[in-house]
C-alpha cells in the first residue's frame, strides 16, 4: 500500500497543490504502479491526490469492476459535462498541479499526459508542472523487501557472469567450439535453475558484435568464439514478482592472456568514464548537494568525448525501480538523448554504464548503485576492474 504522507509531504515542500495522474485506456503507466497491478480502462481516469486529505480515483461508471480492489475512495462519473466539472472543482481549489508533462517533451520517461488534457486543466486556471520527480517519490523508490531481493538477484547474476566467461575458458582450454548463442543460452538456463526471471536473453558479443550496444544474440547470428576474440556480456534478471528490482550488469573479457593496447585504451577510458560519474554522485551526497540525472551523465561523458566520441552512442545509464522493466520509472543519466532535470533521491536505484562503440569492438561497464537513505549511493553490483583473460 502507497504511503501517501511521503508523497503528499514531498508535494508540499516543492509548492505543489496537487497531483494529476490522468489515464485512457492504459495510456499512463503511473496509474497502473500507483494502483500496484495493471488496470484495463476503457473511459478516462485519473488519481487525485491533494496535499493532505484521502486521494481520490475517479473512472467512468462502466469502468468500475476493473477498479473494484483499489484500496482507495472511488467516484464514478458519466458524461464529459460530469468529467470537467470535476476537474474544474481540483483545478480551481489549487494554484499549481503537478501531471505526467514535460515541458516540451524534453522528458519522454515521464510525459504521458496528452496535450489537449493538459490544455483543458489549464484553460481550469491551473499551473501545470512535471510530476517526473513525485513518481520517483512514488513508484521508483526500493522499498526493504526489494533491496532484499536485489541483493538476492545481484549475487546470483555476477556468479552467473563468471560461470559463462568461466565455460568459454573451459571450451577454448579444451580445444572444443563455443559460440555467442550457447553462452547466452547457458546463462538463460542458469536463471531458470536460480529462480530468476528476465524480460529480455542477455547480449553475448562477439568482436564487432560487441560495437553495437543492442546487438541481438540469436542462433542465426551467433559467431563462434575463437582465441584473441574481445567479448562482451551484459545480462538482467531479478526475483519474479513487480515489487522487485533488477541486476543489470555488463563486463568484458578477451580469449587470451595478452590485451591489445587498442583495447585496453578504450576500456581504460571506459572505467574512469563509469568512475567519476560514481564519484560525482557520492561527492553530491556528502556534500548534501542536490544532483540530476543530466550532471552525472556528464561527468562520465566528459572523459569519452575527450578520446572517443565518435564511439559514443547512448546515454550513461537508467533508472532500476520497482516494476515488470529492467528500465525503471527514475532518473537516467542522460543529458545526451535527452535532459534528465530529476533528481538523485534518496531511496532510487540506477545504473552506470557507459561504452564505446567502434566497428571493430566495443567496450561497456554497466553497474549498480543504489542511493542509501543513511549511506548515500552504494554499489549493489559486481564492480570490473580488470579486463577478464580467458586463457
Amino acid at each position: 500500500m502507497m504511503n501517501w504522507q511521503d508523497v503528499q509531504g514531498y508535494m508540499k515542500q516543492q509548492g505543489v497543490g496537487g497531483w494529476l495522474v490522468y489515464d485512457f485506456r492504459g495510456s499512463n503507466p503511473v496509474l497502473t504502479q500507483l494502483l500496484s497491478g495493471k488496470r484495463w480502462t476503457t473511459r478516462r481516469a485519473a488519481l487525485w491526490v491533494p496535499t493532505s486529505g484521502e486521494p481520490v480515483l475517479k473512472h467512468h461508471g462502466i469502468d468500475g469492476p476493473s477498479f473494484a480492489n483499489v484500496e482507495l475512495k472511488r467516484e464514478s462519473y458519466l458524461s464529459w459535462n460530469d468529467w470537467h466539472a470535476w476537474l474544474r472543482e481540483k483545478a480551481g481549489a489549487v494554484r499549481k498541479i503537478a501531471m505526467e508533462y514535460s515541458p516540451q517533451c524534453a522528458l519522454p520517461a515521464a510525459s504521458f499526459a496528452d496535450a489537449g488534457t493538459v490544455e483543458l486543466v489549464r484553460s481550469f486556471g491551473a499551473e501545470i508542472v512535471s510530476s517526473a520527480n513525485l513518481i520517483q517519490v512514488c513508484v521508483a523508490r526500493w522499498s526493504a523487501e526489494a533491496q532484499k531481493g536485489h541483493a538476492v538477484a545481484s549475487k546470483k547474476v555476477d556468479a552467473i557472469k563468471d560461470e559463462a566467461f568461466g565455460l568459454i575458458r573451459q571450451r577454448l582450454a579444451s580445444g572444443k567450439e563455443i559460440g555467442e548463442y550457447e553462452v547466452q543460452q547457458h546463462i538463460l538456463s542458469r536463471f531458470a535453475a536460480e529462480g530468476l526471471e528476465t524480460g529480455e536473453p542477455p547480449i553475448v558479443g562477439v568482436n564487432s558484435h560487441s560495437g553495437d550496444p543492442h546487438f541481438e544474440t540469436s542462433q542465426t547470428s551467433s559467431v563462434p568464439i575463437r582465441k584473441g576474440d574481445w567479448i562482451l556480456i551484459d545480462l538482467w534478471a531479478r526475483i519474479p514478482g513487480d515489487e522487485n528490482v533488477y541486476s543489470d550488469i555488463t563486463w568484458v573479457g578477451i580469449a587470451g592472456q595478452e590485451v591489445p593496447a587498442k583495447h585496453r585504451e578504450v576500456y581504460e577510458t571506459v572505467r574512469a568514464a563509469r568512475d567519476a560519474s560514481l564519484a560525482r554522485a557520492v561527492s553530491a551526497w556528502q556534500k548534501k548537494e542536490a544532483v540530476q540525472g543530466w550532471q552525472l551523465d556528464d561527468a562520465a561523458r566528459e572523459i569519452i568525448t575527450a578520446k572517443y566520441a565518435h564511439g559514443l552512442r547512448h546515454r550513461t545509464g537508467h533508472s532500476l525501480s520497482p516494476g515488470p522493466l529492467v528500465h525503471g520509472m527514475g532518473m537516467n543519466l542522460d543529458n545526451l538523448e535527452t535532459h534528465d532535470v530529476r533528481e538523485m533521491l534518496p531511496g532510487i536505484g540506477f545504473t552506470i554504464e557507459p561504452g564505446i562503440y567502434l566497428p571493430e569492438f566495443g567496450v561497456r561497464s554497466e553497474i549498480n548503485v543504489f542511493v542509501d537513505p543513511v549511506k548515500g549511493p552504494v554499489v549493489t553490483s559486481g564492480l570490473q576492474k580488470e579486463i577478464l583473460t580467458l586463457a
